[in-house]
């Protein structure tokens, strides 16, 4: 379990190579052994490849086009990531496998809410991540490699009506077998990200 701590990677060179049903299922089954508040268990996970791959890719592009030409985009001040966005879609487009990451316990992205209502959302998305970790560690520990995505924000309506599915989005996850291996990117030194209280 350390040794696939120490080399998880954010992968984005994929072998178009077939990842198995069963490996697909183990990872989304060790996401599904995260601890959740109140065990609530709020995740769902829309598994994408083979025909239905191009459509959610036409769904991002429809998402990336509206956001880059809207008067009233999703994200206006984030328009300094765009570029990377692209990046993020061409990744999407050759790894075998995404996985998207369901929040099913969301009151929605954009409800007016009452304040326990956003803790809940917090301790959700909380959960979810955690669920996310458990299954990049184990995708490594499998020999494959990831990509947690967030770009999808940029093309949110559009792939939320794609799926169709109830709850919210709340992220992608690249999966594939890896064609590089990064070094670790630079991590802050361990003394400047602790603060000891006695």
């Amino acid at each position: 379990m350390l040794s696939a701590i120490e080399n998880r990677r954010s992968i984005r060179k994929f072998s178009n190579k077939d990842v198995p049903s069963n490996i697909i299922k183990d990872i989304i089954e060790s996401g599904t052994k995260a601890p959740s508040a109140k065990n609530r268990q709020p995740w769902k996970f829309i598994v994408v490849q083979g025909d239905s791959k191009q459509e959610m890719i036409s769904a991002f592009e429809k998402g990336f086009e509206r956001e880059i030409t809207s008067d009233d985009p999703l994200l206006p001040n984030s328009k300094i990531h765009i570029n990377g966005t692209k990046y993020s879609l061409e990744i999407m487009k050759n790894a075998p496998v995404t996985i998207f990451i369901i929040n099913t316990a969301s009151k929605g992205l954009f409800a007016n809410l009452s304040n326990e209502e956003k803790i809940y959302e917090f301790a959700n998305t909380q959960s979810i991540s955690a669920s996310i970790e458990n299954m990049l560690i184990e995708a490594t520990h499998r020999g494959l490699g990831t990509l947690w995505i967030c770009d999808i924000f940029f093309a949110y309506k559009e792939l939320h009506n794609w799926l169709n599915v109830e709850g919210e989005m709340v992220a992608a996850i690249s999966l594939g077998y890896p064609l590089e291996t990064p070094k670790q990117r630079p991590r802050k030194k361990i003394d400047d990200v602790i603060e000891w209280r006695k």
